[in-house]
């Protein structure tokens, strides 16, 4: 595979419509996760490789036991990469700011979560992207705990893996087959060049019926 840091550069030039048009036609429609889990910043665009991590409530944990698998969890996180977290847990937030300024400092692109996340205005000061569910102060102390690590996890109706990349911006998450990876990115760099075409004939005058017979596009 080409350079992890070239691909996640390119693919953010792209946005979600477009990779997800592009997989559509290669026979991937359903690569998205559920639309419930929003960015907490409409800003933010994140593009890069995952590390997945999988979770569930455990009460037979301690405050310090919880605390210290949560630190160990931070500590594995690699940088360059995207966390994208099965909790298996719709009550808790799942995220909060001592976390976020950790995988800053770490070089972690961001944090996607079918779960909830707490101190969101702080983090949104820190400007890390986090996208998740919900929000809620109740915490993970002595009632979760990350069960796996970099191993495979489904969210919604998608498997996801170590390695696979992620796109994600204000319109959805769209999650690529590491082996589909490069194919993707650069079938979506020659569907931006063509929208580009078409809209510099829409602007021209030319007729939308017209401008989709000659680029095949819209």
């Amino acid at each position: 595979m080409k350079n992890i840091k070239e691909l996640s550069e390119r693919l953010e030039k792209c946005y979600s419509g477009a990779v997800y048009d592009v997989m559509r036609n290669m026979g991937y429609p359903d690569q998205l996760l559920p639309n419930h889990i929003r960015p907490l910043n409409l800003q933010h665009k994140i593009a890069g490789p995952v590390f997945t991590i999988a979770g569930k409530i455990d009460r037979s944990l301690d405050k310090d036991t919880s605390l210290l698998k949560w630190c160990e969890m931070l500590s594995k996180a690699p940088s360059g990469h995207i966390l994208v977290c099965q909790p298996n847990d719709d009550t808790l937030a799942h995220m909060g700011e001592l976390s976020a300024e950790t995988l800053t400092f770490k070089g972690v692109i961001g944090y996607i979560v079918d779960g909830g996340c707490r101190d969101s205005s702080f983090i949104d000061q820190i400007g890390f992207p986090v996208y998740c569910s919900y929000y809620t102060p109740r915490d993970v102390v002595s009632v979760w705990s990350a069960t796996e690590l970099g191993g495979k996890i489904c969210i919604g109706e998608v498997s996801i893996f170590s390695g696979d990349f992620v796109l994600a911006d204000r319109d959805g998450i769209i999650i690529i087959p590491q082996d589909l990876v490069l194919t993707v990115i650069e079938k979506t760099e020659e569907v931006l060049a063509t929208e580009n075409l078409v809209r510099k004939a829409i602007l021209s005058g030319t007729d939308p019926v017209d401008a989709y017979l000659q680029f095949r596009k819209f």
